[in-house]
């Protein structure tokens, strides 16, 4: 890659054409770039982790072909030149070291972006591991977050049946509350019922009592005679 830094340095002086010369190409279109990932809006970082920034990067240097090409770009770029002839000059500085033409350059900007779509789809499969969406590879144990998901869901699960039995038991409560009002109510009514035929049997026996000291407890002179006839 040495080479390629070299010669973007020097392509500015010795693969530039003349207008006239160069070919009114337009300025190629971007790559249309994939849908990334659903992210909350409360978790959307502002911009890429420098991590990831790095990754990439390494990806587009250890691509030779179109990743070289790049590197010329934006070399080129950084001078100060644009348009048509940015890119011709790139173009002309990475095909006298290559040999390669234009459609082998196209293709190997294909081949960059498929490798570029193959990364994503395996940091996408090992997201979905990561949430436990899909299963481990056989012998790994599940990710952290696969491990908190489920916990989460065993707790929901205990916490939804103690839901159920304390509705459960709070019917039994209701149950036996108006049970017990109910024998309350029966034993205040007993009682109340009894304390009546009590008072009532009690007021019978005193006046009787009263009575019988009355009449058999009076004075010598006020019992009536009573006399033996032969």
């Amino acid at each position: 890659m040495l080479l390629f830094d070299n010669l973007a340095k020097a392509a500015k002086d010795f693969f530039v054409e003349d207008d006239a010369a160069a070919p009114a190409a337009a300025t190629p279109a971007p790559l249309p770039s994939p849908t990334p990932l659903a992210v909350s809006p409360t978790g959307a970082p502002a911009q890429a982790e420098q991590r990831h920034l790095d990754h990439m990067a390494q990806l587009l240097a250890a691509d030779h072909d179109f990743g070289a090409y790049l590197k010329i770009v934006k070399s080129l770029t950084g001078s100060g030149m644009a348009g048509p002839l940015l890119y011709q000059t790139a173009f002309n500085a990475y095909s006298a070291v290559t040999g390669h033409d234009l459609p082998a350059l196209l293709a190997s900007a294909d081949r960059l972006a498929q490798t570029l779509a193959d990364d994503r789809a395996r940091v996408l499969a090992r997201h979905r591991q990561k949430l436990g969406e899909t299963a481990p590879p056989p012998g790994t144990p599940p990710s952290p977050l696969a491990q908190l998901a489920g916990q989460e869901a065993q707790l929901q699960a205990t916490v939804a049946d103690l839901t159920r039995q304390l509705a459960e038991r709070g019917q039994q409560l209701a149950t036996a509350q108006q049970a017990l009002a109910a024998e309350r109510q029966k034993a205040q009514g007993a009682l109340a019922s009894y304390e009546l035929a009590q008072a009532a049997a009690a007021a019978e026996v005193q006046a009787h009592r009263q009575a019988t000291q009355s009449f058999l407890m009076a004075p010598s002179s006020d019992k009536p005679l009573t006399t033996n006839q032969q």
